[in-house]
C-alpha cells in the first residue's frame, strides 16, 4: 500500500541517519570524500558536483512525489529547464512552446537555444488543435505550463500527452505553479516535468532551486550526465532548505488554495476590476479541465485593472500586506507587475503581457487580512 502525499512528503527519501539517528537529513557540507582505495567510494560519492547525500535525498522525495523514477535537482529552476532543451533538442530541432510562456523560458529559447539553430512555435495550451497543427517534422519537444504564467490558462495535461505521442515527441510539463500536490503530469502521460523548487517546493521565500522529475530512462540519463557535466547543481544547504519546505506542501497547497479563492471571490465584480483570470472560476475557459486534473486550483490569482496600466502599477504599489516583488509561491502574498517585472523579456513579441495586468502570489496569511489589503489599495 502506497503511502499518502503528506506522508511522502515528510519521509520518503529522509530516514533517519544511520550513523546518528539524526531524524532530520544532515547537512553534508563537503567538496570530497574520502576513498578506500583507489576507486573505494563509500556509499558511491567521490565529488559533490557528481553527488551530494542531502542533494540525493531531495530528489528522492522529489521523485516519490511526482509518482517519477528519476530526479534530478539544479541550483534554479532556469538551470532545470536548461537541462531539460539541451537534453533532449539539437541543432535543426523544432519545440512548441505556450504562446504565454514565463518570460525566462521564452528569454532562454528566443535569445540562447535559437542561437544554436533551435527553432520554436508558440501556440495556446488551452487549444488542442492549435498545438498539434504548430508541430513540425523536425519537433523533438512540446513544452507545457499549466497554469501558465502569468495569464493562468489551462492545458489538458492529458489531451497533449497523446498528441505528442502520436507525433512521436517528448512532452514536458512545467509543474512550478500548480506543485505536485495539485496535479500529477507523469500520471497523465508527461515525459517530464520540470519545477523551479524555489516557489512552492521550497515554500518559504530562503532558497533557490529547480528539478526535473522523469520515469524516462534515457532522458534521466542524459539529466545526469548534463547535470555532472554543466555543475548547475544546488549546494547542500540548498538541498536542506527545500526538503524542509517539501514537509509542509500539503498543508500550505490548502491554504493557499483557500485563501486564493477568498481573494478571487473579493475581486471579482469590483468596480476598477476588469477581469479575474482564476481556473477555479466557472466562467474561465478552462475551469472544466483544471477541475478534471487538479485537487484544487492554487494560489496564483491574475487581474487587469479596469483604468489601464498606470491604475495597475497604483495598485502594485500601495498594498501593505502583498509585497512588491517577483517570484511567486512564498508564505507571504507577493503582487507584481508582469509587463514590466518577470515578462518584461516579452515587450514586442508574441508572448507580450497586457500592461493593466497584475499578478499575485496569495500567501498563507489570514484570508480577511488580505482582502482587505487589496481592496484598500484598489479604492
Amino acid at each position: 500500500m502506497s503511502d499518502g502525499f503528506a506522508t511522502r512528503a515528510i519521509h520518503a527519501g529522509q530516514e533517519a541517519d544511520p550513523t546518528t539517528g539524526s531524524v532530520i537529513v544532515p547537512i553534508h557540507a563537503t567538496s570530497t570524500y574520502a576513498q578506500d582505495g583507489v576507486g573505494g567510494m563509500r556509499s558511491g560519492y567521490e565529488y559533490s558536483r557528481t553527488g551530494n547525500p542531502t542533494r540525493t535525498a531531495l530528489e528522492r522525495c522529489l521523485a516519490e512525489l511526482e509518482n517519477g523514477r528519476h530526479a534530478r535537482a539544479y541550483a534554479s529552476g532556469m538551470a532545470a529547464t536548461d537541462a531539460v532543451l539541451r537534453s533532449a533538442l539539437r541543432p535543426g530541432d523544432h519545440l512548441v512552446i505556450p504562446d504565454d510562456a514565463y518570460g525566462g523560458t521564452f528569454r532562454l529559447i528566443d535569445k540562447v537555444l535559437s542561437g544554436w539553430g533551435i527553432s520554436y512555435t508558440p501556440a495556446p495550451v488551452s487549444d488542442v488543435d492549435a498545438v498539434r497543427a504548430a508541430i513540425q517534422e523536425n519537433t523533438k519537444l512540446v513544452w507545457l505550463e499549466t497554469p501558465t504564467n502569468p495569464l493562468l490558462n489551462i492545458g489538458d495535461i492529458a489531451a497533449l500527452a497523446q498528441v505528442s505521442a502520436d507525433a512521436g515527441v517528448k512532452f514536458v510539463v512545467d509543474n512550478t505553479f500548480a506543485s505536485p500536490f495539485l496535479q500529477q503530469p507523469l500520471e497523465l502521460g508527461a515525459t517530464a516535468v520540470v519545477h523551479s523548487t524555489t516557489k512552492y517546493l521550497g515554500g518559504h521565500s530562503d532558497v533557490v532551486g529547480g528539478a526535473v522529475v522523469t520515469s524516462d530512462d534515457e532522458l534521466a540519463e542524459q539529466l545526469a550526465f548534463l547535470q555532472n557535466g554543466a555543475g548547475a547543481v544546488p549546494g547542500p544547504f540548498d538541498a536542506f532548505l527545500t526538503m524542509r519546505g517539501l514537509k509542509t506542501l500539503a498543508v500550505r497547497m490548502e491554504r493557499h488554495s483557500a485563501n486564493a479563492e477568498r481573494v478571487v471571490a473579493a475581486l471579482s465584480g469590483h468596480p476598477k476590476v476588469a477581469k479575474v483570470l482564476y481556473p477555479g472560476l466557472p466562467e474561465h475557459p478552462g475551469h472544466e479541465v483544471a477541475t478534471k486534473q487538479m485537487k484544487h486550483f492554487g494560489g496564483m490569482v491574475s487581474f487587469l485593472h479596469a483604468d489601464g496600466e498606470q491604475a495597475a502599477l497604483d495598485v502594485c504599489s500601495r498594498t501593505r500586506l502583498f509585497t512588491l516583488a517577483e517570484s511567486l509561491g512564498g508564505v507571504e502574498s507577493l503582487i507584481e507587475h508582469p509587463g514590466r517585472m518577470t515578462h518584461a523579456s516579452t515587450a514586442g513579441s508574441m508572448l507580450q503581457v497586457p500592461s493593466d495586468l497584475v499578478r499575485l502570489s496569495v500567501g498563507i496569511e489570514e484570508a480577511d487580512d488580505l482582502v482587505e489589503d487589496l481592496l484598500a489599495a484598489l479604492g
